[in-house]
């Protein structure tokens, strides 16, 4: 780790750079992100075709019904987690990154010029890369190489503002105050998706109230004022920017409201909505003046590593992303069309929306409960506890038979 009191602002970077650890450490502590690779697979059983049971004998027959109801568990705790399938061709459906070079995802926005199409990046010290990705195959159709940016240190959040510009946030601080301001990276989306480099502005910004860490970038599509979501097991807050960022000086973000543990976030199409999402849940909350109003719980899917979060472009229903290599992206329907009642919810007063194709939801608060995230982390222990249990149960019938 080395502190980074300050960095060039006009160094070009033509080649991605050698992947380094992070100077937090914990990335090693992730989950494996392909559940499906080799290493999860099983081995061949070494007994051999003569120590199995003939096909069709009692004991065969009694085996299987023994398993069928852990294994059917298991699929059905399990199967919310499994990447989406490329959908049907049709644009903002459920999805697959299908991209090699992208294993943490951690920030979506859906495109305001190339209709179906998602900008993200990864996250840690990956590089100044920010990649296209077509919703419809899942393939990648433009990466951006930022240059004038220095070395982005923990790229957490991508937004688009009302002007067309993409902001990305290098705000993460996986340390909780090791950094004593982070940046804020802007330059005009590309009119036509192709590989390319382009010179981005560099922001820099410190937290009136001091360091911290942060996950969430969202800048809103009518005031073009940036806000940056907080993170903290505690509860985090929500930091408003100043009315127009700056180069060569300090851009000084000030707290405005209360938020629970957020990994990302995403402003409705008509800014009255702000949707703030965690690991295991999500919340839309009402957003007039700058200020958070009252919040409704949304089905969250329930994903391998729960980190970015975009509306579509024509609001009508929430894209909830996730890293690991080949990561799904699951859409959730907001009812009543993203048309926003002013209080959080839609024009029927609720705002809980449902996941399509392989998604299903999370665990979230009912209406008019705070939700910090913490709620929900039991789906998470029932879970593990379910494959578990059921890795014994299999164990234990294969040394019965």
């Amino acid at each position: 780790m080395r502190p980074y009191p300050s960095r060039p602002v006009a160094r070009p970077y033509p080649s991605r750079p050698a992947a380094r650890p992070s100077p937090s450490g914990l990335r090693a502590a992730r989950p494996n992100p392909d559940p499906s690779g080799p290493a999860a697979r099983p081995y061949p059983d070494p007994s051999g075709p003569a120590a199995r049971p003939r096909p069709g004998s009692r004991r065969a027959v009694a085996g299987f019904a023994g398993l069928a109801a852990p294994a059917a568990a298991l699929l059905l705790l399990l199967g919310a987690a499994w990447p989406a399938v490329a959908a049907d061709g049709e644009p903002d459906r459920d999805f697959t990154i299908e991209d090699p070079r992208i294993t943490e995802s951690s920030g979506l926005a859906a495109s305001r010029l190339h209709p179906g199409i998602y900008w993200t990046h990864n996250d840690s010290d990956d590089g100044p890369y920010v990649f296209a990705v077509d919703s419809r195959t899942g393939k990648t159709v433009a990466t951006v190489t930022m240059r004038g940016v220095g070395e982005p240190r923990d790229v957490e959040g991508i937004s688009i503002g009302p002007d067309g510009d993409i902001y990305v946030g290098d705000i993460g601080d996986n340390l909780d105050g090791t950094w004593n301001h982070v940046w804020i990276y802007r330059f005009p989306e590309p009119k036509t998706l192709r590989d390319t480099t382009v010179t981005a502005t560099q922001y820099d910004v410190q937290y009136a109230d001091g360091p911290r860490n942060a996950e969430s970038l969202m800048v809103h599509p009518k005031t073009g004022r940036v806000y940056i979501a907080s993170k903290n097991e505690n509860g985090g807050g929500l930091y408003e920017g100043p009315g127009k960022l700056t180069t060569g000086s300090m851009n000084v973000f000030r707290r405005v409201g209360e938020v629970p543990w957020v990994t990302d976030g995403t402003f409705s199409p008509d800014g009255r909505s702000l949707a703030l999402r965690s690991y295991f849940s999500a919340r839309v909350y009402a957003f007039e003046n700058g200020r958070l109003g009252e919040s409704r719980a949304v089905a969250a899917p329930f994903q391998r590593q729960a980190e970015s979060v975009t509306y579509t472009a024509d609001g009508t229903a929430l894209m909830f992303g996730s890293e690991g290599t080949r990561s799904g992206v699951v859409r959730v329907e907001v009812e009543g069309g993203g048309k926003s009642d002013g209080s959080g919810g839609t024009e029927d007063g609720q705002e809980q929306g449902k996941p399509a194709g392989n998604g299903s939801p999370g665990q979230g608060g009912s209406a008019g409960q705070e939700d910090d995230g913490k709620g929900s982390v039991g789906l998470g222990a029932v879970i593990i506890i379910g494959v578990g249990a059921l890795w014994f149960a299999l164990r234990r019938k294969r040394g019965q038979g």
